[in-house]
C-alpha cells in the first residue's frame, strides 16, 4: 500500500464521519520557495488524492504565511538591495517593499513566483493568506482566548525546555515566575516602525486591551476587539489554525517532528487550551542537491524554485520522485548525470503501469504524477542528450537520428523534453557535450600500437561503405579487435581489448573515452562529418598542425608571505574574574561586504543567538566577502562599540596574525549553535 493511502485509511479511520477531509500546507513567502519546501505541498496533495480515490471530499489548503515577522534578507534581495532592507528585520513581510518593484509588496512577490512556477502541476490550491486572515478580525476571539490562557500556554512551552543546571531550585522558580509574568502570547506590530519589537507593558482584566512600548520610542494603547494588527507567536498560532480550518492532515519537517519540536508544543496547546484534536502529522525528510555546479547558482541569477527545475524535470517526473518515496526517507534532486537515469527510471515505471504488469504500490505512484491534459511520451532523455548535442539539436536531423536507429520519434514526441535536455546539458553538464574534433587526432593515433592503429584502418574501410545495417555495425566494432588480435584470449581479455577500441575511437572523434553508445553514434550522425577523422592515410595537413588556441584562464593573484614573526613572550598573567569579563560568542556570518571608503575592511553581519550585530574586521586583503557567508567565528561580543570607516562595529572578531600566513580568522564547528559562549 502507498504511504499517502496509509495516512488516508488512518484519517478515515479517525473520524469516519467527516463531511470533508482538510489537508493543510504552510509556506512563508521570506524568499524564493525552493524546491525543498515542495515536500510540503506534495505530501498532503498526495493525500488529498488517496482520499478522494476512496471516495471522500477532500481538500488541499496552503496558508501562506504573510505574516510572519522578517528574521533576516536573503541573499538574492540583498544583491539587488544592499543593507537598505535591514530596517524591515522585524516587520511582517506583507509590510515590506517588494524589492524588484514588479508587486504590491514583498511577500506578494515570492507568493506569486512560487503559484506561477506550480501552474505546470495542475495542482488545485486553496490559499489562505494570513495577513488577510488577522486583519479582518477572523482570528480575535482566538487571540483573546490565548491572553486569558497565558499562564497555561507558558507552562506547556517551559515544560518543554532543556532546563539549566548550576543553579538553586529557589533561583529557578525565581526565574519562572519571572517570565511567566512578562509572557504574552501576542506580539503587536507597532504603528510607527512597523516592527514587533514591542513589549506588552499591562492588560486588562478581560484581556481585550493591552499597553504597549516599542523599542523605537513608541508608546501606544491597543484594543484587541478593535486593533488587529498583531499576530500570535508560532506555536500557537499553528494550534490556532488547527481548530479553524479543522485541519485533518498537516506534514512538518523534521525539525518540527522532533520530541521537543514545534509540532508537540503545539499538539499539547491544540488539546489542552484550544480543546481540540490535532491533525494527524508527518514529519518529512529534507530533499538534497546533488551535482549542482557554479553556473547554476549565483553566477547564472538562477534559484532552485519549481520554476528553475521544471528547465530540465518535466512535472510528471518531480512528481514521482516525490510519489515513489516515503516522507522519512530522502531524496536527491539532480544536476549531474543521476537526472538521467530518474528520467529511465521514471520511464520503465510508466510503461509497465500503461502495459498492466505493475503492482498497486507503483500505480498508485504514477497516478500522483499525472497532470490534467499532458500525456507522457517516453523518449530516453539519455538519447536525446547524447545525440542531440552532436546534431546541435537540429530537430530535422534528430527524426533523421530517431528513424536510423529504429526509433522513430517526431518531434511532437519529444518536444516537451528537447529543450530540458538541452538546458541541462549546457548549463548544468557542458562538460558531457558530443562535440566532434574539427580535424584528426594524430596525437592519440601516434601513440598507438600497430594492433590499435590496424583496427582504425579496418574500421575507417568498414564505414566507407555503404548498405551496412544497424545490427551489421554493432557486429563489426566487436569483431574487429577479433580479427586483428586473433584468437587465444580468454572473454575477459577480449573485452578488455575491445574496450580499449572503443575507448580509441570516442577520442579520435570527441577527444573523450566514452560517449554515446558507439553503434548508435556511427549509424546515427552524418557519415560524412566524422569519416574523415578516422582516415590516417595521408600526412597531417598544416590546420591540423597548428595548435588550437586555448582560453586563457584567469589568474588569481597568489599572497606572498614572509618567514614567521617571532614568538611573543606571554603576556603577564590575569585571574579568573579578568577572564570572565570577557563575553565570547559564536556567531554566525550572514552577511559580508565591502565598505567602499576602506582598503582593507569588511562589514559582517552576524547572527549572535540573540539578534544580528555588525562588526568591521580589517581582513579584505585576506578573504572575498562570499568566501565568509555561512561561516561560525568568535567575537567578543561585550567590547565597547567603536566606529571604522564610517561604520560602528560592535564587537570584535577572534584571528591569527602572523607574517608567515597573513590574517587568518578563527573559524569554529557548524554543529556549535549561535550564541554559545567560548568558556
Amino acid at each position: 500500500m502507498h504511504w499517502s493511502e496509509e495516512i488516508a485509511e488512518k484519517l478515515i479511520e479517525r473520524n469516519p464521519n467527516k463531511e470533508e477531509y482538510v489537508c493543510a500546507a504552510g509556506v512563508s513567502p521570506s524568499g524564493s520557495v525552493h524546491i525543498g519546501n515542495f515536500r510540503d505541498l506534495a505530501t498532503p496533495l498526495f493525500v488529498v488524492k488517496a482520499l478522494q480515490r476512496k471516495g471522500k471530499k477532500a481538500r488541499l489548503i496552503i496558508s501562506w504565511d504573510e505574516y510572519d515577522r522578517c528574521r533576516k534578507i536573503p541573499a538574492n534581495v540583498q544583491a539587488v538591495v544592499g543593507d537598505s532592507y535591514d530596517k524591515y528585520i522585524g516587520c511582517p513581510y506583507v509590510d515590506i517593499p517588494d524589492p524588484w518593484g514588479c508587486h504590491e509588496n514583498y511577500a506578494k512577490h515570492f507568493e506569486e513566483e512560487f503559484l506561477n512556477g506550480i501552474k505546470p502541476f495542475g495542482i488545485e490550491l486553496d490559499c489562505r493568506y494570513q495577513a488577510e486572515m488577522y486583519r479582518s478580525g477572523k482570528y480575535t476571539k482566538d487571540i483573546i482566548e490565548s491572553l486569558q490562557k497565558r499562564g497555561e500556554i507558558f507552562e506547556i512551552l517551559d515544560s518543554f525546555k532543556t532546563k539549566e543546571t548550576g543553579k538553586s531550585e529557589e533561583e529557578l522558580r525565581a526565574e519562572h515566575d519571572a517570565e511567566k509574568a512578562a509572557y504574552y502570547p501576542v506580539s503587536i506590530f507597532c504603528p510607527e516602525c512597523k516592527t514587533d519589537f514591542t513589549t506588552i507593558t499591562s492588560l486588562s482584566e478581560d484581556c481585550t486591551e493591552a499597553d504597549y512600548e516599542c523599542r523605537c520610542g513608541h508608546k501606544g494603547h491597543f484594543n484587541f476587539l478593535e486593533n488587529f494588527n498583531c499576530k500570535l507567536g508560532w506555536k500557537i498560532d499553528w494550534p490556532m489554525r488547527w481548530r479553524y480550518e479543522q485541519v485533518d492532515f498537516e506534514p512538518g519537517g523534521k525539525d518540527h517532528a522532533a520530541p521537543t519540536g514545534s509540532y508537540n508544543n503545539s499538539k499539547v496547546i491544540s488539546k489542552k487550551i484550544f480543546n481540540h484534536e490535532a491533525p494527524l502529522f508527518q514529519g518529512y525528510e529534507f530533499i538534497g542537491i546533488k551535482g549542482m555546479t557554479g553556473k547554476m547558482s549565483s553566477s547564472s541569477g538562477l534559484n532552485l524554485t519549481p520554476e528553475t527545475l521544471l528547465k530540465i524535470y518535466q512535472p510528471e517526473v518531480l512528481l514521482w520522485l516525490y510519489s515513489k518515496t516515503d516522507p522519512t526517507q530522502a531524496f536527491d534532486i539532480c544536476f549531474d548525470d543521476g537526472i538521467l537515469r530518474q528520467y529511465f527510471e521514471y520511464d520503465k515505471t510508466l510503461n509497465e503501469v500503461r502495459a498492466g504488469t505493475a503492482n498497486e504500490f507503483t500505480q498508485t505512484v504514477i497516478y500522483n504524477t499525472e497532470v490534467e491534459g499532458r500525456q507522457v511520451e517516453t523518449v530516453p532523455m539519455s538519447l536525446l542528450v547524447q545525440l542531440g548535442s552532436i546534431v546541435n539539436f537540429n530537430v530535422p536531423m534528430l527524426e533523421t537520428v530517431f528513424e536510423k536507429i529504429g526509433t522513430p520519434y517526431k518531434y511532437e514526441q519529444f518536444a516537451d523534453r528537447l529543450e530540458r535536455a538541452k538546458f541541462w546539458l549546457e548549463q548544468c553538464s557542458p562538460e558531457s557535450m558530443n562535440k566532434l574534433r574539427r580535424g584528426r587526432n594524430w596525437d592519440v593515433f601516434g601513440g598507438m600500437d600497430e594492433n590499435e592503429k590496424r583496427e582504425i584502418e579496418l574500421l575507417h574501410a568498414f564505414l566507407s561503405t555503404d548498405g551496412y545495417s544497424l545490427d551489421e555495425l554493432n557486429a563489426e566494432l566487436y569483431a574487429i579487435p577479433k580479427r586483428v588480435y586473433g584468437e587465444g584470449f580468454t572473454d575477459k581479455e577480449m573485452k578488455a581489448i575491445q574496450g580499449t577500441f572503443f575507448k580509441n575511437v570516442y577520442k579520435l572523434l570527441i577527444d573523450r573515452e566514452k560517449g554515446p553508445r558507439l553503434y548508435l553514434f556511427l549509424y546515427a550522425i552524418n557519415k560524412a562529418d566524422y569519416i574523415g577523422l578516422l582516415d590516417f592515410s595521408y600526412p597531417a595537413t598544416e590546420a591540423e598542425l597548428t595548435p588550437e588556441e586555448e582560453v586563457a584562464e584567469e589568474v588569481v593573484e597568489e599572497r606572498v608571505y614572509g618567514e614567521p614573526d617571532p614568538v611573543e613572550p606571554i603576556k603577564e598573567e590575569i585571574d579568573i574574574d579578568f577572564f570572565s569579563k570577557l563575553d565570547l560568542r559564536v556567531c554566525k556570518i550572514e552577511k559580508a561586504a565591502e565598505i567602499r571608503k576602506s582598503h582593507s575592511c569588511l562589514k559582517l553581519t552576524l547572527n549572535d543567538g540573540i539578534g544580528q550585530r555588525v562588526i568591521v574586521s580589517s581582513i579584505k586583503g585576506e578573504y572575498k566577502p562570499e568566501e565568509l557567508i555561512g561561516k561560525k567565528i568568535i567575537v567578543v561580543a561585550n567590547l565597547k562599540p567603536a566606529r571604522f570607516a564610517g561604520v560602528t562595529s560592535n564587537g570584535m572578531l577572534l584571528a591569527g596574525t602572523n607574517n608567515a600566513c597573513g590574517c587568518k580568522v578563527i573559524f569554529v564547528d557548524d554543529m556549535i549553535p549561535e550564541g554559545t559562549q567560548i568558556k
